[in-house]
């Protein structure tokens, strides 16, 4: 209980004067023609925002460029939205206004993507010991059929379907797994991990950092390059236009409100599902798990969400995939170097890639960023456990 009271504590914004008249006008008297001409242009140029032009002659009056150059000073008008448009709208901001309510009973879902056999077990099984009642485990298996050695992951398999990298079976299977944890209405938190995911902290701080954040982990940022918004695809307008469409990395952890909006979605999830792959529009590579949660986030529930998440991934080595830790690199001291960054650092994909810094926030206060680590290889298991009571036990 003192864990948990000492989280919540931390939870707790030209002017220019006329000149003087000359000849000793009166006072009194108003510059009428002045105002006139002001009026006529405010009228004219009011008209013009709103009553779309149908022939161009009178728009010279005010420039040589024609209505063009009135129509690129004028604000834009808002767009209209689809009837579809206003009641995912109207249905997402009813969810999202539900309370939330944690109790002494309320679990996170831990979620497994994985395409066989878990090769952490043992080392989530260390974790899990004497916090039954708090967890609830959930594993999509896209291949084979795993083999567990662990009592926490037995019979605890949902429908599983084929994932392909970088295509929309993989939103299907995350999905798929957060409607299996939401029919269990004590699960609360729900967290996505793969196979080569490993836990950098002890379960009550685990438990507590999630349970208590009030937003969702979903990582998104803006890059303007070629692997950001250049994978935006025209076929998507105009409902997901190109300046809302972000980038982030798929493992999340999200309150019980975004996982079932999340799940009841399908306007924003069939433009991914139609258009965000290849061969759609020219050379863009649409990558459907880089996008959609972060695009769909930024655009309906900005502030909802941390904008970074907190499953550490190492992308130093600048190739598709992220790094892979091996058995020699597992060391008390990289292990503590993780769980004590406390600031995420993004690369756009323009140029020679701009690198900026943001600190992670918990509940207003600046904390370390990471709660779980990927890509570690299955042959570090044992290090990692020999290692786990003394670098979970730091603060």
């Amino acid at each position: 209980m003192k864990a948990v009271k000492g989280w919540l504590l931390g939870r707790t914004s030209y002017t220019q004067s006329l000149p003087g008249a000359r000849h000793h006008r009166s006072p009194t008297k108003k510059p009428v023609w002045i105002i006139a001409v002001v009026s006529l242009i405010t009228m004219f140029v009011i008209g013009a925002y709103m009553f779309p032009h149908h022939r161009n002659s009178a728009c010279y009056m005010f420039s040589s460029n024609g209505c063009k150059a009135l129509t690129d000073w004028l604000p834009p008008s808002p767009r209209e939205f689809s009837d579809d448009e206003i009641a995912a709208r109207v249905v997402i901001s009813e969810m999202l206004s539900s309370p939330r309510v944690i109790k002494k009973t309320s679990k996170i879902a831990f979620m497994f993507l994985t395409p066989g056999t878990l090769p952490f077990e043992k080392l989530w099984d260390l974790f899990f010991e004497g916090h039954e009642g708090k967890f609830s485990v959930y594993i999509h298996a896209s291949k084979d059929t795993p083999v567990h050695t662990s009592r926490y992951f037995l019979n605890r398999e949902i429908r599983s379907d084929e994932v392909i990298w970088g295509r929309i079976s993989m939103i299907d299977a995350e999905r798929r797994l957060l409607t299996n944890a939401l029919r269990d209405p004590e699960n609360q938190q729900f967290v996505l991990l793969s196979d080569s995911c490993v836990p950098l902290r002890s379960f009550e701080y685990m438990y507590n950092y999630m349970m208590y954040s009030n937003v969702s982990n979903v990582d998104c940022f803006d890059d303007p390059g070629p692997h950001g918004t250049g994978r935006h695809m025209d076929h998507m307008l105009p409902e997901i236009p190109k300046e809302d469409f972000r980038k982030g990395a798929q493992w999340f952890s999200m309150k019980r409100q975004h996982a079932v909006i999340t799940v009841a979605d399908s306007l924003y999830y069939s433009k991914f599902r139609d258009y965000c792959r290849p061969g759609v529009e020219s050379n863009k590579n649409c990558i459907a798990d880089e996008h959609y949660l972060p695009t769909f986030f930024h655009m309906l529930d900005p502030g909802g969400i941390a904008n970074w998440t907190v499953t550490y991934v190492d992308w130093s080595e600048k190739k598709w995939h992220p790094r892979t830790y091996m058995p020699n690199d597992v060391t008390h001291e990289l292990l503590k170097n993780l769980t004590s960054i406390d600031a995420v650092s993004r690369v756009t994909s323009e140029g020679t890639g701009e690198v900026t810094w943001t600190p992670c926030m918990w509940n207003g206060i600046k904390r370390p960023c990471y709660l779980f680590g990927r890509k570690f290889h299955a042959a570090t298991l044992h290090k990692l456990i020999d290692l786990f009571s003394n670098y979970t036990s730091m603060a």
